[in-house]
């Protein structure tokens, strides 16, 4: 049992000392995915990397049903709560009395032959709602692909799938995303 997984357990039988120990342990890569994520945003973006992982963290470790498992795991429930703080804070900031400004984050790797689009971070999230509907699997690997910035190999380790599977179902949904997202930004 690695040092981090005996931490989770620690976490998940109440051990108060366990969220002090777990934060030095994936502090840094937690930053380094947020630094990526925000890195895309616009330049009126006021949100900082160490922000949204103190946020991110927070909620973590408040997590009473969590039963967390091992590093994979927790990295993907990760990534699914920056999406959700990210996308909470662009709908506030689209509220009529902030200014209903958009942001923008790029797609990456939509595709090797076209430069990287612009996407909407809510009109994103839509689209993976969308996906998830008739494909929850293809839409968790790309929240977290996008979101969380895990590898290939990564994603496979925290849904105990093949690379091939992740592969071809990245492969998939990537070309629907694009598909969905050039859909709801044509005029």
């Amino acid at each position: 049992m690695s040092e981090l997984t005996r931490i989770l357990s620690g976490l998940q039988g109440g051990d108060p000392r366990a969220a002090g120990q777990l934060l030095p342990l994936i502090y840094d890569e937690l930053r380094r995915l947020a630094a990526a994520r925000l890195a895309a945003a616009p330049s009126g973006n006021t949100l900082q990397p160490t922000a949204l992982v103190h946020e991110a963290y927070l909620r973590l470790v408040d997590q009473k049903r969590a039963a967390w498992q091992n590093r994979a795991q927790f990295m993907a429930v990760a990534s699914q709560m920056m999406r959700r703080l990210l996308v909470d804070r662009e709908r506030a900031r689209r509220a009529g009395k902030r200014g209903g400004q958009w942001a923008r984050v790029t797609l990456d790797e939509a595709t090797a032959l076209v430069r990287p689009v612009d996407v909407d971070v809510v009109d994103l999230d839509q689209a993976l709602t969308k996906l998830a509907a008739f494909d929850a699997r293809k839409s968790q690997i790309a929240e977290l692909r996008f979101f969380g910035g895990l590898s290939l190999e990564e994603v496979g380790a925290a849904l105990g799938l093949s690379l091939a599977t992740i592969e071809r179902d990245w492969q998939a949904a990537r070309a629907w995303l694009w598909k969905t997202l050039a859909e709801s930004s044509a005029p």
